[in-house]
């Protein structure tokens, strides 16, 4: 095949390995030419609410400051203030809520509080595998976000492996206009040395996705909100989660850590007494899930992208069984609030309502996603079920089954 190299045999079984393992990485480039959108060079990342959950971090602040004017916040300005500078955020929320102070106090008042909690902040789903994934294909990397520069370099600092693998860090602070300006990205394009055209955005925001196609770049839309994907149509694509990017797509080496349909994710645990849901598991779609309610669990269900997930069940009476779960609003029916939904792969002669159910749940599927009619859907989610009960016979999966969280006495 042309551009691979005849490895001699004489060369040593590590070096053996290293250029096969190229060679397939070429090969696996060439195989997606059809679907590949277009060769980048570099890739510009964004950080609050791309790489960083910090949306859940505002919201607990916003919640405690807001009272001390006699004012609750109820989320209704998220959409205004994602992906705006610090000030404009900071407008917004003085005049919405109708605050007896000046835009520049508020900041003063409020810049403390989020500077001690800036070592809370989690990485979301995705973000350190694929500052790793680049990190180690050496793919030249820039952050570019509206927080101040210091901001920002506090914020990675609590994060291993992520200030060293960024080429360049711009700061809102350090060009003329914020975002949905494109300055911050040609000047990430200048300093990266690299041709606007030949960058990859990645950002959750719509001013941060306008900033980058006013930049000229190609852009992956990440969005931070739920139910919002209608406002990113100017994106180059627009993904459920960091877990859903194909760097291939781009030109870029693509990751190596699906097996067999599946993406090990780090283990998480949640739990309680099985409830009613919506009434359709079994009667409409003949597949029955074993809801769980997401009271007290709220923070934990909003961290993890909507989709379809599985690992294992275990009932306090019944035992320990493979499942399959959606986590979302599931397009088809329009749920009105993020719920979580198990399929135990397994008969059951009765119901079990008001049961302790244990739920370790060890790797990814696929994004959520409408369906044109209910026969396609309830096939889907046959079709989750195979792959997942395939997948938990694998040893990396498998050894989850004696996880301590599933043995209740």
């Amino acid at each position: 095949m042309a551009g691979l190299q005849l490895i001699p045999l004489w060369h040593d079984r590590g070096t053996r390995a290293l250029r096969l393992n190229h060679n397939l990485h070429r090969i696996a480039r060439m195989s997606t030419a059809q679907t590949m959108k277009k060769l980048v060079s570099g890739v510009v990342l964004d950080l609050d609410g791309t790489l960083l959950n910090t949306d859940g971090i505002v919201k607990e602040i916003l919640k405690v400051f807001l009272v001390k004017y006699g004012k609750q916040w109820d989320g209704r300005e998220a959409l205004k203030i994602v992906g705006k500078t610090p000030f404009e955020s900071a407008a917004v929320i003085v005049e919405d809520y109708g605050l007896p102070c000046a835009t520049e106090e508020f900041i003063s008042e409020i810049t403390p509080m989020f500077s001690d909690q800036w070592c809370k902040i989690k990485a979301l789903p995705g973000a350190n595998r694929l500052i790793k994934h680049l990190r180690c294909h050496e793919v030249p990397v820039a952050l570019a976000s509206n927080s101040p520069k210091a901001n920002i370099e506090t914020k990675i600092s609590y994060h291993q492996g992520w200030k060293e693998t960024f080429s360049v860090i711009i700061g809102g602070d350090e060009v003329r206009i914020g975002k949905p300006s494109p300055e911050i990205f040609l000047e990430g394009a200048n300093k990266l040395k690299i041709e606007p055209s030949a960058l990859l955005v990645i950002e959750d925001s719509v001013p941060g996705v306008a900033a980058g196609k006013a930049a000229g770049m190609e852009v992956v839309a990440v969005p931070s909100l739920p139910k919002q994907n209608h406002l990113y149509t100017s994106a180059d694509e627009v993904i459920n989660s960091l877990l859903d990017l194909r760097p291939e797509k781009w030109g870029l080496p693509p990751f190596q850590d699906w097996i067999e349909g599946t993406l090990p994710i780090e283990p998480w645990h949640i739990g309680g007494p099985v409830i009613k849901g919506f009434g359709r598991g079994s009667k409409v779609l003949g597949i029955p899930t074993a809801n769980l309610s997401t009271e007290g669990y709220s923070d934990l269900v909003s961290e993890h992208p909507s989709g379809v997930y599985f690992g294992w069940a275990g009932l306090s009476t019944r035992g320990i069984y493979k499942m399959a779960m959606s986590i979302g609003w599931n397009p088809f029916f329009d749920n009105k609030e993020k719920t979580i939904e198990p399929w135990l792969l397994h008969k059951f002669d009765e119901d079990f309502y008001g049961e302790e159910l244990r739920l370790v749940i060890v790797g990814y599927i696929r994004p959520e996603a409408n369906f044109p009619s209910l026969e396609s859907l309830v096939a889907k989610i046959h079709e989750d079920g195979d792959i997942a009960a395939k997948a938990l016979d694998l040893p990396l999966y498998t050894k989850y089954r004696d996880d301590p969280y599933l043995k209740m006495s």
